[in-house]
């Protein structure tokens, strides 16, 4: 079925500024662009889509998303927008209210850096508003998170407990503190969810469909290793995306813990198998990113290495005897090294891209290291805005030059996409596109730029998000642009991303998303 889009502006993104008056689409596929009146004489049309003076652009696909942990969070207890340890505490409480006894109670991304009261989390507060129900609240970063007195006995976590390898059971004057770093969280973390497959579609319905409300056409994912079977996972997304017809592009990366698992699983159009992912640290909000010098602002650490270098390079091993890229959670300045010396023993397969995820604390040797490596950098711009100003005492000064250097990345030619990691952050691209255009902080001083030097461009923070993560995936011959051959995958929003002044993109929202010709979510 042939149908022609008309009456908007229509970014190709093949190049800045290239507009065209109409696109045509045959199914899923774009088959030609250009003059109305051309194509119309050219294609017999079978349907007209007038886009009424909206902006069209390729289809927005966020490169780093945990797409269950999204939906998750629609259903949980959100502390993602507490700024004191006083309004997390009466959340909880309204939690606890409407609990049963005994039933777990979890609590997504709070984030102390914004408290403007105490910042550490107490186990007799905690037990004053209830000791029959367990709780979990996870900080924003999902590196560490606080666990009441219940939750703890229930997994069996006492003072003699030793911490795992990876991570760290946190104590104060020979006491619990309730805080789990990393690896420790684990225990807690698979008693606090018993995942059936009717929760986990749930999930994935709740989050594709908010997903679309964003403009957003598809994910790169990481979700297959923390809710039982790998393979029961990547069947409820069938169940979802190709049987119950949620059209959405699923590239999934696959932890290394599950690789074995998923290796006869073969991709589809709809649901990809991507690069093994490895996690090398934690994150700078709980200090866990692997530095090669002491925090700055607690010298007695430099973060928690959940791999040696050897061990590292032996994953890297397996991925390619798979012929697997890989893609790292790569945080701190050493954890980027020992990756980088693991891909340089094991160097990249059947043209297949490695992809550095976050790398937030840079030099420049590691970046012409990358730069010879052909790396990808998935980057997330919205973290700028959560990390500012606090960054700055955790890290130090001196470091802060290479640190969220996106521009440098891509003056050295160095491939970048872009994400929002949510449930960590916000998954509206829009607040991403306008963190890495204007690079100021959600909580700071509003007018204070961080890093001016690094700023893009507003075509470059809107590729991100299009051919970036097309290129990502090694799909930039079928996605990513308004291009024929291309997969018919649109974004239309209400404004003209690239008319606007800067402090006006974050009230972009889309209007229209469109996948595989088809029109998935509509605003009203």
């Amino acid at each position: 079925m042939k149908k022609l889009w008309h009456g908007g502006i229509i970014y190709t993104m093949r190049e800045e500024g290239e507009v065209v008056e109409a696109v045509v689409t045959d199914d899923a596929t774009i088959i030609a662009i250009g003059d109305k009146k051309k194509l119309e004489q050219e294609y017999p049309i079978d349907e007209y889509i007038e886009l009424q003076g909206r902006t069209m652009i390729p289809g927005l696909v966020d490169s780093h998303i945990h797409l269950i942990g999204h939906g998750e969070m629609l259903n949980r207890l959100d502390l993602s927008m507490c700024t004191s340890m006083k309004e997390v505490m009466e959340k909880v409480a309204e939690k606890v209210a409407q609990t049963p006894k005994n039933q777990w109670i979890v609590g997504e991304g709070w984030n102390e850096n914004i408290f403007l009261d105490k910042k550490d989390f107490s186990l007799e507060e905690i037990d004053v508003i209830t000791n029959s129900h367990p709780i979990v609240l996870k900080r924003v970063c999902r590196h560490s998170l606080f666990v009441n007195r219940l939750g703890l006995q229930q997994a069996g976590i006492t003072i003699d407990t030793l911490s795992p390898k990876g991570g760290e059971i946190g104590q104060k004057d020979g006491e619990l503190t309730g805080m789990l770093y990393d690896t420790a969280q684990e225990k807690v973390l698979s008693l606090a969810s018993v995942p059936t497959e009717a929760y986990l579609k749930e999930a994935v319905t709740l989050a594709i469909e908010d997903m679309w409300k964003y403009g957003i056409t598809g994910v790169h994912t990481e979700d297959l290793n923390y809710y039982g079977s790998a393979k029961l996972v990547h069947h409820t997304f069938q169940e979802v995306v190709e049987k119950g017809k949620k059209r959405f592009k699923l590239h999934l990366l696959v932890h290394h813990e599950v690789v074995d698992e998923m290796r006869d699983i073969e991709s589809s159009h709809y649901i990809e198998m991507g690069p093994m992912k490895i996690f090398v640290d934690g994150s700078l909000g709980s200090r866990t990113a692997l530095l090669r010098e002491p925090y700055a602002d607690d010298t007695s650490k430099k973060g928690l290495a959940l791999f040696t270098k050897d061990e590292l390079a032996t994953l890297v091993h397996k991925a390619r005897t798979r012929e697997m890229a890989i893609a790292t959670h790569a945080i701190g300045d050493l954890a980027m090294e020992y990756v980088i010396d693991a891909i340089e023993q094991h160097g990249p397969v059947n043209n297949k891209r490695d992809r550095l995820i976050h790398c937030q604390v840079l030099d420049g040797a590691l970046v012409a290291r990358m730069k010879n490596l052909q790396m990808v950098a998935d980057i997330q711009p919205t973290f700028l805005a959560s990390d500012f100003p606090w960054v700055i005492n955790r890290l130090g000064e001196e470091r802060m030059t290479y640190s969220y250097a996106w521009r440098t990345l891509l003056d050295n030619g160095i491939a970048c996409s872009g994400g929002s990691d949510s449930p960590i952050e916000t998954a509206n691209p829009f607040i991403g596109i306008y963190s890495a255009v204007a690079r100021k902080s959600f909580h700071g001083e509003k007018d204070v730029v961080y890093g001016e030097q690094e700023r893009l461009t507003v075509f470059e923070a809107v590729s991100l998000y299009t051919t970036g993560s097309a290129y990502a995936s090694n799909k930039e011959n079928v996605r990513g642009m308004i291009q024929v051959g291309y997969d018919a995958d649109f974004t239309v929003i209400d404004l003209d991303v690239f008319g606007l002044k800067i402090k006006e993109i974050p009230f972009i929202e889309a209007v229209m998303t469109i996948v595989d010709g088809e029109v998935v979510y509509q605003r009203k």
